[in-house]
């Protein structure tokens, strides 16, 4: 069965970290490209990262550039991102995503299979 499984969310005081990552069981992730998205109440999903297949592309959101770093491990079939100095501002549900054409884009049309979610909380 094909599976792709968010965990990491939680809790967390502004400054502290978390580390999301998504794991692909009956597929490969080694031929994809992964997107990070959010989405916060009452604001519009947004592309937070991307990371090609081979991690030559990495691109961020301006807001989370310097604080947050995608990576991954096609041998582990998991992809990772770390969320370091966060902010209230932060908090939404995050998820991940993958598509197959190449390309490190930021907006959600283009990838196909989706994580199912994993909420952030950043609160004092």
């Amino acid at each position: 069965q094909l599976q792709f499984v968010e965990s990491g969310g939680g809790l967390v005081q502004p400054g502290g970290s978390l580390r999301l990552s998504c794991a692909a069981s009956g597929f490969t992730l080694d031929d994809s490209t992964i997107g990070w998205f959010r989405q916060a109440p009452g604001k519009d999903r947004e592309g937070i990262s991307c990371i090609t297949s081979r991690g030559g592309v990495i691109k961020y959101l301006d807001s989370v550039k310097g604080r947050f770093t995608t990576s991954r491990d096609n041998a582990k079939n998991t992809v990772y991102l770390q969320m370091n100095r966060l902010k209230p501002e932060d908090t939404a549900v995050y998820y991940c995503a993958t598509r197959r054409d190449g390309f490190c884009s930021e907006y959600a049309p283009g990838y196909s299979t989706w994580g199912q979610g994993t909420q952030v909380t950043v609160s004092s």
